[in-house]
């Protein structure tokens, strides 16, 4: 998100407009918490993972008063248009602030699950498939030497394009993903037993957190073929780190393209990239669609990993 907030930040002020930062998301927002940002204050930020602004949910950006209070802000301060880096929730309460207050709104699609249907890519994923894919490879060296199984659980509660990009980049046996609920941990036990016969001597499950329990499914196969199994989950390791340059490249473009887009005079849009190209969607397509998984990746893991 740093290198899209440089990129806000700069482009606006080559277009000679005023940049404000506001801080904490939306509680900064209802409380008044902003500042503006000059040149210098994106200044060395590109490579840092994160937000130097900072993020938080807010319940209160959920009832029509604290919205108000939020437009009031706006309104105090001279803010003509805001835009919003982040995923659905944060897309819904700009198309709120919209339709109650017309705040002109741009949302940039900013989050490590990639859940967001318009867009090929969000800012943030390759970041966090990259760093599970490292792990992944290191933890291959154990169960190579050690002959063991091992089930790496990653984040997506809802979507399991994290876990089914790592799992095809690292080689993994099997994967897991809420999406295709059909294919069972008791499947990959099949599977693992089948690999066993060849003469394999270890494995690497992947499973979205949404899909099971990396250690739940790592006692099941460690009851099922007596094989030992060892469960690494590895949570909100994935949501930090240096981002990858693709990750800087698409938030620079994203964050150029949501300042043109409001000089242009749209709002209720969201910055996409489509085919590498960025392009402007409506903002409801962001929870109105869901964004489908791959089917064809699905099977390509199946079928390298068989």
């Amino acid at each position: 998100m740093n290198a899209c907030l440089r990129a806000v930040v700069r482009a606006g002020i080559h277009s000679g407009l005023t940049v404000v930062g506001v801080y904490r998301g939306y509680t900064g927002l209802i409380a008044g918490e902003t500042g503006e940002l000059n040149l210098s204050s994106v200044s060395g930020i590109i490579h840092r993972g994160g937000t130097i602004i900072r993020t938080g949910r807010c319940p209160e950006f959920f009832h029509p008063e604290g919205r108000e209070r939020a437009y009031r802000t706006l309104e105090a301060q001279g803010i003509e248009g805001l835009i919003v880096i982040g995923g659905n929730g944060s897309y819904q309460g700009a198309w709120l602030l919209h339709q109650e207050w017309g705040v002109p709104v741009i949302g940039v699609p900013g989050t490590i699950d990639n859940d967001i249907a318009g867009t090929d890519y969000t800012i943030g994923f390759d970041t966090a498939v990259e760093t599970a894919v490292a792990c992944i490879d290191k933890i291959r060296d154990t169960a190579d030497s050690h002959e063991r199984i091992f089930v790496v659980e990653v984040m997506g509660r809802h979507a399991g394009f994290i876990a089914l990009e790592t799992a095809l980049a690292g080689g993994a046996e099997a994967v897991l993903v809420p999406e295709y609920p059909e294919f069972t941990g008791e499947d990959v036990c099949t599977r693992l037993e089948a690999g066993k016969r060849r003469g394999k001597r270890s494995f690497i499950v992947v499973v979205a957190e949404g899909a099971a329990s990396g250690v739940e499914v790592a006692r099941l196969i460690a009851e099922r073929t007596g094989a030992e199994t060892r469960a690494t989950v590895l949570g909100h390791l994935q949501r930090g780190g240096s981002p990858t340059v693709d990750d800087r490249v698409l938030g620079s473009r994203c964050g150029a393209a949501a300042v043109e887009a409001l000089r242009a005079g749209e709002t209720a849009k969201m910055v996409c990239q489509r085919a590498n190209e960025i392009v402007l969607a409506d903002l409801e397509i962001a929870w109105q669609q869901k964004k489908p998984l791959d089917r064809a990746l699905y099977e390509l893991v199946n079928v390298l990993g068989s």
